[in-house]
C-alpha cells in the first residue's frame, strides 16, 4: 500500500499546487492589464486539478476497501497523510508563485499573438520549454509586509475556514463510510453535505472579495503594487485552512455519519 500511498499522495500535491497557483494568473493579469484574458485561461488550471481529482477520489476510496478486509489497517493515518500533501501542494505553490506570474505574463502575451490556446501549444518549441529556467524567480517574504493591506481579519479567517471544508470534504465522507460500513456507498457520496457549507460561504462572501481586490489593483497603481503581498497572504491563509483541515477531519466525518443515520 506504499506505493499506492505515494501515487496518491503526488495526486493531492497538484491538485492543490495547481489551485494555488490561480492566484499567480489573476496577479499576471493585473500586471499587464489583460484580466479578462488571464480569468479566461484559469480553465487551464481547473483542468489539472480536476484530471489529478477524477484519479485521486477512486484510489483514496480503496483505502476503505482495503480495510473491510483487514480490521487492523490504519485509514485514519493514511487520510491523514493525504492532507499532509495538501498542504505540501500549497507550500510548493507559495515558493513558485514569483515564477508563475512571470510565466504566466508570457502565456497571454503569446496567447494575444496566436489568437487561441490550441495555436498557443502548437507553437511551443522545445528550446522555448528550456528557456523556462531564466523565469525562475525565489520568492522572498517579511512579516512587515503584510502588516497594513487593508485586509480584514475576519476575511483570512473566513477563507481558513473555506479551504480546511474543501480540502476535507472528500475524505471526510470516506472516512464515514468507514464508521458506517452498513452505509458506505451512502456516506461515501455525501462530500456534498460538507462542501456544500464551503460552496455558500465562498460564492458569498470569498469570490466577491476577491474580486473586489482584483478591480480596485486594475483601477489603483499604489494598490496594484500591494496586490502580490495580497496574494500571498491569501494563499498561506490557504495554507492554515490546509492544516485545519486535520482538525476538521474526524468531527465532519462523524457530522456525515449523524446525518446519513437519519436519511
Amino acid at each position: 500500500m506504499t506505493n499506492y500511498l505515494i501515487s496518491i499522495f503526488v495526486l493531492t500535491m497538484i491538485i492543490h499546487t495547481a489551485e494555488t497557483l490561480s492566484y499567480s494568473l489573476r496577479f499576471a493579469g493585473v500586471k499587464i492589464n489583460k484580466i479578462a484574458v488571464a480569468l479566461s485561461l484559469t480553465g487551464i488550471i481547473v483542468l489539472v486539478s480536476r484530471t489529478a481529482n477524477l484519479i485521486q477520489a477512486p484510489m483514496t476510496a480503496k483505502f476503505i476497501d482495503f480495510a473491510k478486509t483487514d480490521p487492523a489497517f490504519n485509514v485514519l493515518g493514511y487520510l491523514r497523510i493525504i492532507l499532509i500533501a495538501s498542504s505540501v501542494g500549497t507550500i510548493i505553490a507559495i515558493f513558485l508563485f514569483p515564477t508563475f506570474v512571470i510565466l504566466w505574463e508570457r502565456v497571454i502575451s503569446k496567447l494575444e499573438v496566436a489568437g487561441s490556446l490550441p495555436r498557443l501549444i502548437s507553437s511551443v518549441t522545445i528550446g522555448q520549454l528550456k528557456n523556462t529556467r531564466h523565469y525562475l524567480r525565489k520568492p522572498s517574504f517579511r512579516l512587515s509586509q503584510f502588516k497594513v493591506l487593508g485586509i480584514s481579519k475576519r476575511f483570512i479567517i473566513l477563507n481558513i475556514f473555506v479551504t480546511a471544508i474543501y480540502t476535507v470534504g472528500v475524505l471526510s465522507s470516506l472516512y464515514a463510510a468507514h464508521l458506517v460500513p452498513e452505509l458506505s456507498t451512502t456516506a461515501s457520496q455525501s462530500s456534498g453535505l460538507i462542501n456544500g457549507i464551503a460552496t455558500i460561504l465562498l460564492t458569498i462572501f470569498i469570490d466577491p472579495q476577491v474580486g473586489l481586490i482584483t478591480d480596485r489593483a486594475i483601477n489603483d497603481k499604489l494598490y496594484r503594487d500591494q496586490l502580490g503581498k495580497i496574494y500571498v497572504l491569501l494563499m498561506v491563509s490557504r495554507l492554515m485552512g490546509t492544516l485545519f483541515a486535520q482538525v476538521l477531519l474526524l468531527p465532519a466525518a462523524y457530522f456525515i455519519s449523524f446525518i446519513i443515520k437519519l436519511l
